[in-house]
């Protein structure tokens, strides 16, 4: 994920939802009525009720349950894991519309997303698709579909989680089921691979990071001197550093603190933003350069929180995917939101 303007860091059955993954200080227009996911909607940004300091943008449609969330400079893309729609928004406007809709390219579901964020690179859209086993890369700005990857397993064995693009451009995939860390190179994104399949960069077995019952892997980042991927474990919630060129697996020391129910991440200079998702909180972590230390120092919270995913940064301001996973199968509130606090 890019450093200041993304995040990180779940399409399956309900539990596995539930066990998953800045906006302008300006006065916004109230929420106008959504429309159905599979077509474009104007949708609006508005402060919440006093209880609150968050502004709330508005995802059109219904039962969107959105996840994933990514940013460069100031649009936005959030995820669906009902249909594996993608929703484009430009922070501090009161427009959010369907950009890529569901069910495009066998694109069933979308969990955890990522952008690529570099002059020198094109505008690349990196989408995990859950329990498919499938990565689509979109061209950020035109829509239009540049690869695709899958790792071959069934639904039962995998869960592509998040996504985090490294400074270099390759982009890396956790999975939540099957104890393997993918990378996708950047040669071969820009080749316009079709169907590639998706190479395990590290395989977990046999290291520190040991999967169990519940969600495993989740969000990932690339730490702030980019030597090493940072991976939360949410049922455990053991933070965990990959380095990139040893491919050595280890336990980033928290000082005896945990992240349980780690979902979503967002690095952004030496602070590491953790969502937890059933606490309905993001935990801030002061990480060590390397990555191999860090302390928890505060967290943030707002009452228009509503089983928060995932986070991106954005001008000194965070976008929180508000998923309402624990309401699937039940009476979610709609319209489904993204809220902006503040740092």
């Amino acid at each position: 994920m890019n450093r200041v303007s993304r995040v990180v860091p779940a399409v399956a059955v309900a539990t596995l939802l539930l066990s998953a993954c800045g906006s302008s200080d300006s006065a916004e227009p109230a929420p106008s009525t959504p429309s159905n996911s599979a077509a474009s909607a104007s949708e609006s940004a508005s402060t919440s009720p006093s209880s609150s300091s968050a502004m709330v943008y508005n995802l059109p449609g219904t039962g969107v349950f959105p996840e994933g969330i990514t940013a460069a400079d100031d649009t936005f893309y959030v995820t669906s894991t009902s249909d594996g729609a993608v929703f484009r928004g430009t922070v501090g406007s009161p427009d959010v519309s369907v950009f890529l809709p569901g069910g495009a390219d066998g694109r069933t579901g979308a969990a955890g997303i990522d952008v690529t964020d570099d002059d020198d690179r094109p505008d690349y859209l990196v989408i995990a698709g859950g329990a498919t086993g499938k990565v689509w890369v979109y061209d950020a700005n035109s829509g239009d579909l540049v690869a695709t990857f899958t790792n071959g397993l069934g639904t039962d064995a995998t869960f592509l989680n998040d996504v985090a693009i490294a400074d270099n451009g390759d982009a890396f995939v956790t999975d939540s089921r099957s104890p393997a860390l993918y990378r996708i190179p950047f040669d071969q994104i820009v080749a316009g691979t079709q169907d590639g399949p998706l190479e395990t960069f590290v395989s977990f077995d046999g290291t520190p990071f040991a999967y169990g019952e519940g969600f495993n892997a989740n969000g990932i980042v690339e730490n702030d001197d980019e030597s090493a991927l940072i991976v939360v474990q949410s049922s455990t919630g053991n933070l965990y550093r990959i380095d990139k060129t040893s491919k050595e697996v280890t336990q980033v020391d928290l000082g005896g603190a945990t992240l349980v129910n780690g979902d979503g991440m967002e690095m952004d200079d030496d602070t590491l933003y953790v969502v937890r998702n059933r606490d309905g909180l993001i935990a801030k972590v002061d990480l060590n350069d390397d990555g191999r230390t860090g302390a928890v120092t505060g967290e943030i919270t707002d009452a228009s929180f509503a089983y928060p995913t995932t986070v991106a940064a954005v001008d000194d301001r965070l976008l929180v995917v508000n998923s309402q996973f624990d309401k699937r199968g039940g009476e979610p509130v709609e319209p489904f939101t993204v809220s902006s606090v503040p740092e």
